[in-house]
């Protein structure tokens, strides 16, 4: 009986192969977005205390628009033409749209299976052919394999970048802005000259 509210009203969907791509919030304007919908059903539900969801809402949002701006600010440190990555989990359009950081899925290698040696190699040649500088591959856990990537290729190994969920507390993104900023800074790591 609840009021159902879309949080993502207002955002644009990217297309994901024939479906739009749900991941959104990886860029920082469409959080934006998601904050300012879920201010306007709180305030809406809740009318005695619509100032203090207002005041909040404002608050975090101005942390948003910050951390927009810092975004940014790395990738003009990155190269144009060093801003591409090889990442196996497709979920990163949103920020490649707006941040302007293309993200290339590895050619043949499925994320529900430990890669082979055939899809190292074509791995390889991809990276060689495209001229790509980093490697994000979350389905390689063998650091053999991760090292004979980046010994053949030059490409360095970039890490973990987080799409879908947060960690604990302790861990390296407990919140959405620490894992936007953990991202860029894997990102710009990894993408330096």
């Amino acid at each position: 009986k609840a009021p159902i509210v879309t949080a993502t009203r207002g955002i644009a969907p990217l297309k994901s192969g024939s479906d739009a791509d749900p991941h959104a919030w990886q860029s920082v304007a469409n959080a934006k977005k998601y904050v300012a919908n879920i201010r306007d059903a709180l305030a809406a539900a809740d009318p005695a205390d619509a100032e203090a969801f207002r005041s909040q809402a404002e608050a975090y949002l101005a942390r948003l628009d910050a951390l927009d701006r810092e975004v940014r600010a790395a990738v003009k440190q990155i190269p144009e033409s060093r801003r591409k990555v090889i990442s196996t989990h497709d979920a990163f359009g949103y920020f490649a749209a707006a941040y302007g950081i293309q993200f290339i899925a590895p050619l043949g290698v499925s994320t529900e299976s430990e890669a082979s040696a055939r899809d190292i190699a074509g791995i390889i040649t991809q990276i060689k052919t495209e001229k790509i500088p980093a490697v994000f591959l979350e389905n390689i856990s063998d650091p053999r394999l991760i090292r004979r990537i980046s010994a053949e290729t030059g490409a360095r190994v970039g890490g973990t970048l987080f799409s879908d969920s947060l960690t604990a507390e302790k861990g390296d993104a407990p919140t959405y802005i620490d894992m936007v900023r953990h991202n860029i800074k894997a990102l710009t790591s990894a993408l330096a000259d």
